[in-house]
């Protein structure tokens, strides 16, 4: 006996599968032009630039990780 699958002998089955295939795609392509996280700054607001007292933190804690894991080692 020869076993069929259900979806592909009914036309209005397939047809639904593409119809929201193609709506998820279209939703993917054009949402996120819609979405926006915050608006924008005006020209009155300057830039402020992360590197500076960041990166000296970010040396700082790594050294501070590197110490605490040498003395875990010879524990």
């Amino acid at each position: 006996m020869k076993q069929t699958n259900r979806l592909h002998n009914s036309p209005s089955g397939v047809r639904g599968l593409i119809n929201i295939q193609v709506l998820v795609m279209l939703a993917i392509l054009f949402l996120p032009s819609l979405l926006h996280a915050q608006p924008g700054f005006g020209d009155d607001v300057d830039d402020v630039p992360i590197d500076g007292g960041l990166s000296l933190l970010v040396a700082a804690g790594v050294g501070y990780g590197a110490k605490k894991l040498r003395e875990k080692r010879k524990k």
